[in-house]
């Protein structure tokens, strides 16, 4: 596994997350044992204490970022409470959705074997604006706007339209080789300084090429920051 580092400051490192790291180190099935999360990993490869501002799911890819300082991580916490962080997902779907665009709010709630499910109420709902379009092999790309930060999120919100991510086998997505979803973009403000971090993913055979489709990515991007 490599650190894929995209920028750093005093404040915080950006790293671009591979697929199927978990963030935390995870039992090992000999001798007792624990295999490293990403998490630790970076710690080492960086060689200085880090504090986690956000996760990623074991499957995504994508942007991370880990804090260097205590304070920092409890300023970043207070900017993804109040919503002040926007973030962008891409996924793949090869199922026609119940919908091609829109929000979808509802809370999510545990479910079984560590799954989660959308519900229609919405005590403490979820919400994620999304577009999509159709591309060749009768696939589709997600452009996905998280305004909350459930867990499984993005995931369940997928498998709720019908078109759950490519490889997600939790969420009954078709069998490849990647679950297809991967944390694109992300923007924030820290300490009145603006900051914005993008990145196209690496991995996996059914997102080669998105460089040809960035133009319209970034152009329903602006879309979904319209509507905010």
């Amino acid at each position: 596994m490599n650190l894929d580092i995209l920028y750093q400051n005093d404040w915080f490192v950006v790293i671009n997350k591979p697929a199927n790291a978990s963030f935390h180190d995870e039992p090992d099935n000999s001798d007792n044992k624990h295999s490293q999360g990403f998490f630790n990993f970076a710690q080492q490869k960086l060689n200085c204490k880090l504090w986690p501002v956000h996760r990623l799911d074991k499957l995504t890819s994508g942007l991370l970022i880990l804090a260097k300082s205590k304070p920092i991580a409890a300023e970043f916490g207070t900017l993804f409470e109040s919503k002040s962080v926007s973030k962008y997902y891409l996924a793949l779907g090869n199922n026609k959705p119940r919908k091609k665009q829109g929000k979808i709010v509802g809370d999510i709630v545990k479910s079984r074997g560590g799954s989660y499910k959308l519900l229609k109420i919405k005590t403490n709902p979820s919400v994620t604006r999304f577009k999509s379009y159709g591309m060749t092999g009768g696939k589709r790309l997600f452009v996905l706007a998280p305004i909350t930060g459930k867990t499984h999120q993005l995931r369940v919100v997928m498998k709720s339209i019908g078109s759950p991510i490519l490889g997600d086998s939790r969420y009954r997505g078709n069998e490849s080789d990647r679950a297809y979803l991967h944390a694109y973009q992300i923007e924030f403000t820290l300490r009145d300084e603006a900051f914005k971090f993008n990145v196209l993913p690496s991995q996996g055979e059914d997102f080669q090429n998105l460089e040809l489709e960035r133009s319209k990515i970034e152009s329903i991007i602006s879309e979904l920051e319209s509507v905010r």
